[in-house]
């Protein structure tokens, strides 16, 4: 009996055993699939009627069908990319000429409510090319025609060169901007990262009342450098701060505001390329801070 015993156990110890060294081989099997996979090199190994098998068959399926996914939607962002640089190509000339005529039009005596028409002529062409500039600019930045190449600058130097671009319009709105000025250094791209500030500094001034202000700040932290953009607008509905990011999003109590919902868009894409993001802070009728993150230099 104490031989049957001793045996039972040293057959279900070598079952023991081999069961692990299966599992280990198996795991060892997945984790080189899963390599392959990555590095975009895999090749089923296995041809029979094991499970193993069968999830190589799958994960064969599913790269194909990823692989053909992500090729067409190359080859549409691609085809819709060409056609906003034809649909800007084509119209730069048209909308120059309406901006000329409206203004030889506005220089010339005309009736009040005439000229009122010759102000929102002029104002709906500008909006015109300031919609297609940014969707050119949209287009190239996801398609990777342009590549936005972070380096060490000095953001002191990028807030007072916003600033300085933004005041015109915070002047003519009556809206008092300001900068606090910073000593510190991070790694951005100089003029991409400009245009997403300045999209935040306009966004600012846009929805500021007359009598307000708006604050451009900086603080330096260990691994990232934020810049505020603090109004005193109405501010934001939280149920609406998650999609004013959005292409095109326009919130329904700025409709009548002047703009297109694509600033903030394209600011957000800027400072991701820059490896970086933008978070917003607001409560209504308390204003809205928007903070970008620039990473430090290392």
């Amino acid at each position: 009996m104490i031989w049957v015993a001793v045996i039972a156990a040293l057959a279900a110890a070598g079952v023991i055993v081999y069961d692990r060294l299966r599992l280990r081989r198996t795991m060892h099997t997945m984790d080189k699939m899963l390599d392959d996979a990555i590095r975009g090199v895999f090749q089923p190994a296995h041809f029979d009627e094991s499970r193993l098998s069968a999830v190589e068959a799958k994960l064969k399926q599913y790269l194909d069908a990823s692989g053909t996914s992500a090729a067409r939607l190359t080859e549409d962002r691609a085809r819709v990319q060409g056609l906003i640089a034809d649909i800007s190509h084509q119209t730069k000339t048209p909308i120059a000429n309406l901006l000329l005529y409206a203004g030889l039009l506005a220089d010339k005596d005309l009736p009040d409510d005439c000229r009122g028409y010759v102000e929102q002529l002029t104002a709906q062409a500008e909006k015109l090319q300031f919609l297609i500039e940014s969707m050119v600019k949209a287009g190239r930045l996801e398609t990777g025609v342009i590549a936005v190449q972070p380096r060490p600058a000095d953001v002191g130097a990028l807030t007072q060169a916003a600033v300085q671009s933004a005041l015109p319009e915070a002047e003519r709105r009556s809206v008092q901007l300001s900068r606090l000025p910073a000593e510190v250094g991070a790694c951005f791209d100089p003029k991409w990262t400009q245009e997403a500030l300045g999209n935040l500094i306009d966004n600012a001034i846009k929805y500021t009342p007359a009598g307000g202000s708006v604050t451009v700040s900086v603080t330096p932290y260990e691994l990232f450098c934020r810049i505020d953009v603090a109004d005193t607008g109405p501010g934001i509905p939280e149920d609406e701060q998650g999609r004013i990011f959005e292409r095109f999003y326009r919130s329904p109590t700025v409709r009548d505001a002047q703009g297109v919902g694509l600033g903030l868009y394209l600011a957000r894409e800027i400072a991701a390329a820059n490896g970086g993001y933008i978070k917003v802070t607001s409560r209504p009728g308390n204003g809205s801070t928007f903070s970008l993150f620039l990473p430090k230099m290392q």
